[in-house]
């Protein structure tokens, strides 16, 4: 049995709000992810999410799909990315990563490294937690067993359209929070900055605080500390990916990369 999930769950017991980033590993050169992870911790992340490039992501809008094309041309694979949660745990060339690790990504790519081998390999590698948006949670049953057995933490997502009693569901079975998407919509997209839709995400964020008996995290869409602030109004924790890759995308080395994220991580405190 790991302690594993002790890093989240000592998180969620200070109570505060959580600024919580996600990053494509080695996006966008080869050798990145050490030093933004780093970066990002020095500027305040709460919990970092890694993705977990896949060919057919169906839940990303193009930024996210551009990353995760880079990410699998730079040689991310599921092995290479316990490599390098293991290495961020160690200090290995990087100062030594303390913040919660989520992987976020599809099932197929875990159907295919094998589920026991995945959980083991992830644990092992010092990874706090899963969010695997594809994976539904009426089928996630044993899963979520084993996970938790081996003290993981899983993530579920609530969309807009989800209705009160599948809501109260995805609350019992996440482990220590669920994610709320913002708009029924893919990662990046424009929707959230309309002011038309602003009032329907209050709606349906007190809707989930109503049915959900653990705290909750928004992402999609949230890009400047003016729209962080606002889902902390309303939630418990902010999600920022998209916003993050587009400020690092043009960085030729591993260095800028590290250098523009920390910068961009920084405004949204």
């Amino acid at each position: 049995m790991s302690n594993n999930n002790n890093r989240i769950t000592t998180l969620l017991q200070q109570n505060k709000k959580l600024l919580i980033a996600y990053y494509m590993p080695e996006f966008p050169v080869p050798g990145a992810t050490l030093p933004v992870l780093e970066a990002l911790q020095e500027s305040g992340a709460d919990i970092i999410e890694l993705g977990m490039p896949y060919s057919d992501p169906i839940g990303d809008g193009p930024v996210i799909q551009e990353a995760a094309h880079t990410a699998i041309c730079n040689g991310v694979t599921i092995k290479h990315l316990f490599e390098i949660v293991r290495r961020a745990r160690q200090g290995d060339e990087c100062r030594k990563i303390e913040v919660p690790i989520l992987l976020m990504g599809y099932c197929n790519p875990m159907l295919a490294y094998g589920v026991d081998c995945f959980l083991h390999d992830a644990v092992a590698s010092g990874v706090d937690g899963l969010l695997i948006p594809d994976f539904p949670p009426e089928e996630a049953r044993e899963f979520l067993e084993k996970a938790k057995g081996l003290g993981l933490t899983v993530v579920f997502l609530v969309s807009p359209v989800t209705p009160p009693e599948r809501i109260e569901l995805i609350d019992s079975l996440s482990t220590d929070f669920s994610y709320c998407l913002a708009v029924n919509a893919t990662t990046g997209t424009a929707k959230l900055s309309d002011a038309s839709n602003g009032a329907a995400v209050d709606t349906y964020l007190q809707r989930v605080r109503k049915h959900a008996a653990k705290p909750f995290v928004v992402g999609f869409g949230i890009k400047d500390r003016e729209r962080v602030e606002h889902m902390w109004s309303l939630s418990d924790g902010a999600v920022v990916g998209t916003a993050l890759l587009q400020h690092i995308a043009g960085a030729s080395t591993p260095e800028e990369s590290a250098y523009l994220a920390g910068e961009f991580w920084k405004t949204l405190r």
